[in-house]
């Protein structure tokens, strides 16, 4: 069966971390998008694609061990933190994945993204299962707070035990063109980042202004050294898109092409259900190649996706869809 070819999946691939270069401003400068090709062949992608039967099923749980589970409210607690790192470290129900012909496999997210002050919780919650946290960070969502706290927040967050940092820019650098000030701004975070953490950089596409300035801003993240490049913080009114997820992965490719770096790539905000996922693991897969479906060049921020995940797996085993009650968060 196609869901028991795994073994890639599930693998821990340790990738060369993309070091940065000098700000290159022709090659900013020099960006191009085609606003009309960018639609057409985002239109394409589902009637070109369609994961069946095995091959879905193992679609499907890889997408699991891809998600960044997540919770950003004002009301989250210890308890709701513990609560989403126990559905972090068992994911789909054992009984299930016995069925599935997994059940000796680890399975778990790829990580717990939760605010700075929730970390030491997390890691916690986590303690033995190598699952690591993620810290938004920054000034997050909008990133308006002044410079020398925003980089308080990264210390502080990687002092709790985080291993990765969820980044935002500043929008008005991109806005008004100013790239050497958002080129600067992410060398800094990426210096207190260090060898602790990895970083992700979100560049909350639903505030620029064009798709040119979302390839823009991704070369310069690159440039910069980050590690991923993520499209949203889940706050914005427009959130993870894939016109401009392809946006983002050309911006990846040219940069992969030029640097021979490979970087991630984040997709969060919206992205609720599994044929959701689905679109977004073929245009990784048609776009960068199979590397980038493996959870350490390739992420989604999401929670309510894990539980319809778990119902589409569920389906293919029964042939009918559970309540959501019998599989909650926690």
């Amino acid at each position: 069966m196609a869901t028991l070819n795994l073994q890639k999946t599930l693998e821990t691939i340790h990738q060369q971390r993309n070091p940065g270069m000098e700000l290159d401003l022709d090659w900013v400068m020099g960006a191009h998008v085609n606003k009309s090709a960018v639609e057409r062949r985002v239109e394409t992608l589902p009637k070109r694609r369609s994961i069946k039967k095995e091959w879905q099923a193992a679609w499907l749980l890889r997408a699991v061990t891809c998600i960044d589970l997540t919770t950003l409210s004002g009301d989250d607690t210890p308890g709701r933190v513990r609560r989403l790192c126990a559905k972090a470290r068992q994911p789909v129900r054992p009984d299930m994945l016995e069925r599935l012909g997994v059940g000796g496999e680890r399975i778990t997210v790829g990580a717990v993204c939760v605010y700075p002050n929730r970390v030491h919780d997390a890691v916690e919650a986590l303690r033995g299962s190598d699952i690591p946290v993620a810290s938004v960070a920054t000034g997050f969502p909008a990133g308006q707070t002044p410079l020398p706290q925003r980089i308080q927040e990264i210390e502080q967050a990687i002092e709790s035990g985080a291993r990765e940092i969820d980044v935002v820019i500043s929008r008005s650098h991109v806005l008004t063109g100013d790239w050497h000030s958002l080129y600067a701004e992410l060398q800094q975070f990426r210096a207190v980042c260090g060898n602790a953490a990895h970083m992700k950089t979100i560049l909350a596409t639903g505030d620029l202004g064009s798709l040119k300035q979302v390839y823009q801003a991704s070369l310069v993240a690159m440039m910069a050294g980050t590690d991923f490049i993520k499209t949203s913080t889940g706050k914005e009114s427009v959130n993870a898109t894939l016109e401009v997820s392809l946006v983002m992965l050309r911006a990846i490719r040219e940069y992969l092409e030029r640097t021979n770096y490979k970087i991630g790539f984040k997709p969060a905000g919206g992205i609720n259900i599994a044929k959701q996922a689905m679109a977004w693991q073929a245009l990784m897969k048609e776009e960068l190649g199979d590397e980038w479906l493996m959870n350490d060049l390739f992420r989604i921020g999401a929670s309510s996706l894990l539980t319809d995940l778990e119902r589409q797996l569920y389906h293919f085993i029964t042939g009918h869809y559970a309540a959501k009650h019998h599989m909650p968060m926690g």
